[in-house]
């Protein structure tokens, strides 16, 4: 069996290895509490549902244009200048089967091998493994605990300085694992040293509409050298919907075009008139409005409860649904590993967690936790932790 040398190298995505032990355990008949999946544990808005059964109903089973249905595109646009007052043009939008499948195309687009891409560290688990296939190389920038897991341009001059074949960096805000949001005067400074030095800066923004402190920013306000990756999983709870979309800049939507013809054909034509009902209808902002507020609550809970256990979280996650905590003094008992400390969790305590290493180097020694779940299994899975620390550290 002969395997290719750029899936050989890929690494696993470790949140999901959790997952699928958790799954195990609870098909034996155990009870585990999941803070591990970054998944709305909401049902979509019910207008969403009821847009795709009208497609349905209405015959649209068949394949769209390959950048998607012109309703969707103008939607998008006309949602990016009610948030952020930029003009989008819907012709130049892409709609694809998901946010992954974007970045997927968007990394072969432009990227030839043995360019490098300047990512955080830590940073989203799969954004290595996309550039790596691209035939790319990740360029890691540590960002600190201490500095809120925001950028520092001077790190970024650094790394340019220090590397030759840059073609682009990406941004994650509000971020995952952190939770954390960049400032609009660091990604003023980021699209200022992008210009200068003629890179493209790639924004992932899918959790754009879930912050609760401070307030979010598009690239697009500061920079017409970026490409914008969004979607629908995670503000609407459409994560099975399948249904994202990219924003480029000027001349490359051919290009993209011709990709997501060979590679995809088209988007779900039902859940791409789903997606108009998310963005347009009343009904679907109000849902979101609920989801935002019930989510703050179970953040504010889920800090106080770790605060109290004596974890020290510098800067408190403002977006997301993640709190990444610095366990290195429990991880030490496993020689250091994150993963094995997620896993003797998970054993002992009955917990699903993500370890940080999942994120890179920089986590390593962390734990994220998500509180994509109910306030009570939250409050469950607190209890559970607060009794293996007292039980078995």
């Amino acid at each position: 069996m002969s395997i290719s040398e750029r899936c050989g190298a890929m690494t696993p995505f470790l949140v999901m290895e959790i997952l699928e032990a958790a799954q195990a355990m609870e098909r034996d008949g155990q009870s585990v509490i999941h803070m591990e999946v970054g998944e709305p544990d909401f049902d979509t808005p019910s207008c969403v549902n009821r847009a795709s059964c009208r497609a349905l109903d209405r015959g649209h089973t068949h394949y769209t244009h390959s950048l998607g249905i012109p309703e969707l595109r103008e939607a998008i646009a006309g949602d990016y200048h009610k948030r952020y007052g930029v003009e989008v043009d819907p012709a130049n939008i892409a709609v694809t089967q998901g946010t992954s499948p974007a970045m997927l195309t968007l990394f072969s687009t432009i990227l030839e091998a043995g360019d490098q891409v300047i990512t955080s560290d830590p940073c989203y688990a799969c954004y290595d493994n996309f550039i790596t296939f691209a035939g790319a190389e990740p360029v890691k920038i540590t960002v600190s605990e201490d500095d809120g897991y925001q950028y520092r341009v001077a790190a970024i001059r650094r790394a340019l300085e220090e590397n030759d074949r840059v073609k682009a960096i990406l941004i994650n805000s509000p971020a995952n694992p952190t939770g954390t949001l960049l400032s609009k005067e660091r990604m003023q400074a980021i699209a200022d040293l992008a210009e200068e030095h003629g890179l493209w800066i790639v924004s992932d923004e899918i959790y754009h509409g879930l912050v609760y402190e401070g307030e979010e920013h598009s690239i697009l306000e500061y920079s017409d050298r970026a490409f914008v990756l969004n979607g629908f999983s995670k503000l609407y709870a459409m994560t099975g919907w399948r249904l994202g979309y990219l924003i480029p800049p000027e001349g490359f939507i051919r290009t993209l075009q011709i990709v997501c013809q060979n590679f995809f054909i088209s988007a779900n034509t039902m859940a791409q008139w789903g997606g108009v009902a998310a963005l347009t209808d009343p009904e679907a902002e109000a849902d979101v409005a609920r989801m935002r507020e019930t989510y703050d609550k179970r953040r504010k809970y889920m800090l106080s409860r770790l605060k109290g256990m004596g974890f020290t979280i510098k800067h408190d996650p403002t977006g997301a649904f993640y709190v990444l905590v610095n366990m290195r003094h429990l991880a030490e008992k496993f020689g250091g590993s994150s993963l094995k400390l997620a896993y003797d969790i998970l054993e002992k305590a009955h917990i699903g967690v993500t370890p940080g290493i999942d994120f890179g180097p920089g986590a390593e020694g962390c734990i994220r936790f998500s509180y994509a779940n109910s306030l009570e299994n939250i409050e469950e899975g607190m209890d559970r932790l607060e009794r293996y620390l007292k039980e078995w550290c």
